[in-house]
């Protein structure tokens, strides 16, 4: 074989060794691909399948909590009517001053306790949600809290209306009542403050703070119920959640929903 067939032969070796490693490259860099590939369509199934198992549980307890609703109206709600016709009826019959006053109280007792029943029962049923602006329920909630007088809750917001549907109302309003009972049992706060805002780019933002002594989250080996709860609703539409909490400061909870590109 003579020099330049050597030559050649060398020549198309190194061609096809560097077209062998090349190829093999290219192999390789597919599959890495195919399986990245592979593992955020797994990933992404599995967000899937976890937010309608999120939703699934969240309609299981409010399927339980409609259901409750409606016992409340129907059983409860008629046996306190009932009894209310009867002191009525006693207080008509009756002509003896002192015992009219006491049949009056009974009555006008039984009587706030029929219409708290009767708010509860709509609350449950969801009846109230899809009838009413979010400003409205979180300002009911607001003013039911302020009445116990155990602590002074303030609200705010930057809009005249914010068109939402039952989701995102029921979201906003079950997380605030969450944040506002957790925040009276657990922080013994003197005060809460809600801000509910819209923008360009944020379909609502909602932040909530509290005054009480809040908690150590280095050193929290659970998240709670309550805060699961919130969690989870705040995933199901998508929202970005956080929470912050520093001990004898306080605890700031801040959701935020951006609008669809």
């Amino acid at each position: 074989m003579g020099k330049t067939e050597l030559l050649i032969t060398i020549i198309l070796f190194n061609i096809f060794f560097v077209l062998f490693v090349a190829a093999v490259m290219v192999y390789i860099r597919k599959y890495k691909q195919r399986k990245k590939e592979y593992l955020n369509e797994i990933e992404i199934k599995n967000e899937i399948h976890q937010k309608e198992l999120l939703a699934t549980q969240l309609e299981i307890q409010q399927a339980t909590m409609q259901q409750i609703g409606r016992e409340l109206h129907d059983n409860i709600g008629q046996k306190l009517t009932l009894v209310s016709l009867y002191t009525q009826q006693l207080l008509y019959e009756n002509k003896v001053p002192e015992v009219s006053e006491r049949i009056e109280q009974v009555s006008q007792i039984i009587n706030q306790s029929l219409q708290d029943l009767r708010s509860l029962s709509k609350t449950l049923t969801d009846d109230n949600i899809n009838q009413k602006e979010i400003v409205t329920l979180i300002q009911e909630e607001v003013d039911n809290t302020n009445a116990f007088k155990k602590c002074r809750v303030i609200f705010e917001h930057n809009f005249q209306q914010l068109d939402l549907g039952f989701v995102h109302k029921n979201v906003l309003l079950r997380i605030t009542q969450e944040f506002i009972q957790n925040s009276i049992k657990h922080a013994h706060c003197k005060n809460i403050f809600i801000n509910l805002n819209t923008s360009e780019d944020i379909l609502w933002e909602l932040n909530i703070k509290d005054d009480g002594i809040g908690f150590d989250q280095a050193h929290t080996t659970s998240n709670g119920i309550g805060l699961t709860n919130m969690k989870n609703r705040a995933k199901i539409i998508g929202a970005d959640f956080s929470m912050e909490s520093q001990k004898n400061i306080g605890t700031t909870l801040n959701i935020i929903l951006k609008k669809q590109p």
